[in-house]
């Protein structure tokens, strides 16, 4: 069970203290947004290249960008341990997938709510993770879509059917009260970003995600 907290909740102008309070997670989650794919704007290359040098922790970098076939491979070789496109933003995800591969990366394809996850099925191999939008992807503190279970059960279906090593993360909404919905259906990496960044004890909140979600698995 991995838990990823999303920097997105955590305190902008404090960010190398941020992902240092986080070190008992498992990677970091940095939210690259372009006001373009999605109605919000945070950082691009030079902020993730600044936080890789700085982070105690991998970083597991989703783009919520346009134009995912031209960017995502330098945000691979900047050094982040895994590099997460929007099926819906990408014209060649294969292709963008082997790039970031190609480059030492981890390659991770993200659906938003609305999309269907069939196309992506007999594709699995080309990715290493596969990562189900739990909110509209835009904006932090959104409520969990339990709507989009269905999609993680399909997934976890053909993931251990192929034998493959593809992680299945869910992003949005993930709290206490949710975070064992998305286990159960077939998550096994989380991220979470007010539930961790807003509670008291850092520590605490990932510790106990963690045992949440490991409850729930079968």
């Amino acid at each position: 069970m991995r838990i990823n907290p999303s920097i997105l909740s955590a305190d902008f102008v404090n960010l190398q203290r941020e992902v240092e309070r986080i070190a008992s997670a498992d990677l970091v989650h940095v939210d690259v947004m372009d006001n373009h794919f999605v109605p919000n704007l945070t950082f691009g290359p030079q902020m993730v290249g600044r936080l890789q040098a700085v982070s105690p922790l991998p970083l597991d970098v989703h783009l919520m960008i346009s134009d995912a076939d031209r960017w995502a491979p330098g945000y691979a070789e900047l050094g982040a341990f895994s590099v997460t496109f929007h099926a819906e933003a990408a014209t060649d995800a294969v292709a963008t997938a082997r790039a970031i591969r190609a480059r030492g990366s981890r390659a991770g394809i993200a659906v938003k709510p609305g999309t269907a996850i069939e196309p992506l099925l007999e594709l699995l191999p080309e990715f290493d993770q596969v990562l189900v939008m739990t909110v509209e992807p835009g904006f932090g503190g959104q409520s969990f879509m339990a709507g989009t279970m269905p999609k993680l059960r399909a997934l976890r279906s053909a993931v251990d059917a192929s034998g493959l090593d593809v992680w299945l993360q869910v992003d949005g909404g993930i709290a206490l009260d949710t975070i064992g919905i998305a286990a159960e259906a077939g998550a096994d990496t989380f991220v979470a970003g007010s539930a961790v960044y807003g509670s008291a004890s850092v520590e605490s909140a990932i510790a106990e995600l963690r045992a949440a979600a490991a409850a729930h698995v079968h």
